[in-house]
């Protein structure tokens, strides 16, 4: 069992914002209170129409970071992912809501950013990331992501003001057990020392959480001359970057020797999610087939003969899917139904006559 935790993260403008004359967009915060240590980064949006990204990023960082010293027991004893990811993105929205008022925004999408943390009390441990970035766990073993980059089909991340955010969320709620230390950092280290191809973390990530055994003031000085010099300082186009540890004391470190830092010792097959969505459609097809027979129902032939689908249609993994989630279709009208509907109009007209009749007479 760790002896005790020390937190710190750093921030740092970029070159591209340099040189543009813009302001640094990250923004990052750790602290310990009423037991709980928690470190916080974020990365607000670029572009022109994230005018206020800056603010975004720096009310998230303070935001979550309170909610979880305040409230990690509620948080953390609830059950249903979803609903402590909805509290957490609503926390957001009600303070970037006061943003708004205060600095007349009229689009909270001019606040975005991403979101990652981490958060500790005793031996419980979680973690939270919406977006790009990455979080590593540091353990005697080695170096290893526990939530790598998030973006979509086209290469686009997500951010914490996205209509149905706390979807995006990834939510890990664990234990301290043979952790030695977290890191997490922006995209502007993140695309330093991480190769999504092969999954490694570079070395120099453990390097720099060790610093902490100095204590936080010193490691704090000692990444951000790290990150300066040699990510920052090593292009005129680096982005700006945030970098925080949460390191846990009288805890074992990583040996050197277990630290690979070779690409070429990470196989890789080439093979794709797009590969496999394409492999199981057909017998996903043939599943649902021997689904419906075994619920004494007719395939239709178009189900029966269609084995491969448009390019602009939805896959066969989403139609299923969507079936699971809507209600189920209603029953064909069978053809004594349909007789027995036939007979009751046709006694109705004949009563409507009689009373007709009956009225004249």
């Amino acid at each position: 069992m760790y002896k005790g935790i020390t937190v710190g993260a750093i921030t740092t403008i970029g070159n591209k914002h340099v040189n543009r004359g813009t302001p640094c967009e990250d923004a990052s915060f750790a602290t310990t209170k009423n037991g709980v240590s928690v470190v916080c980064i974020a990365d607000g949006a670029g572009g022109k129409q994230y005018t206020d990204a800056r603010f975004g990023s720096d009310c998230a960082v303070h935001v979550i970071a309170d909610t979880l010293t305040d409230h990690f027991d509620a948080l953390y004893a609830e059950n249903r992912e979803a609903a402590v990811r909805g509290y957490l993105m609503a926390k957001l929205r009600v303070a970037f809501a006061g943003i708004m008022e205060e600095r007349t925004i009229d689009v909270i999408d001019r606040l975005s950013c991403t979101l990652l943390f981490v958060a500790v009390k005793d031996r419980r441990m979680m973690i939270g990331h919406i977006g790009d970035g990455l979080i590593v766990r540091i353990s005697p073993s080695g170096v290893s992501p526990i939530s790598m980059p998030q973006n979509d089909k086209d290469g686009k991340t997500y951010f914490v003001t996205a209509a149905h955010a706390d979807n995006y969320m990834r939510l890990l709620k664990t234990t301290v057990d043979d952790v030695h230390a977290i890191a997490l950092m922006t995209d502007g280290v993140q695309d330093s020392v991480y190769n999504e191809e092969t999954g490694l973390v570079k070395p120099v990530v453990a390097k720099m959480a060790e610093t902490f055994k100095d204590g936080r003031q010193e490691a704090e000085k000692s990444i951000l001359d790290t990150v300066q010099k040699f990510i920052v300082g090593s292009s005129n186009a680096s982005d700006d970057a945030s970098f925080g540890v949460m390191y846990f004391e009288g805890t074992k470190a990583p040996s050197p020797d277990t630290l690979e830092s070779e690409a070429s010792k990470f196989a890789s097959s080439g093979e794709t999610f797009k590969d496999l969505s394409q492999a199981i459609k057909p017998e996903l097809i043939n599943a649902h087939e021997i689904i419906m027979k075994c619920q004494g129902k007719e395939v239709p032939a178009t189900e029966a003969t269609n084995t491969t689908e448009p390019d602009n249609q939805p896959s066969a993994v989403e139609t299923d899917v969507k079936n699971e989630t809507t209600a189920k279709e209603p029953s064909q009208i069978s053809k004594i139904s349909i007789i027995i509907l036939a007979i009751g109009i046709i006694l109705c007209v004949i009563g409507v006559i009689e009373l007709v009749l009956s009225l004249k007479g």
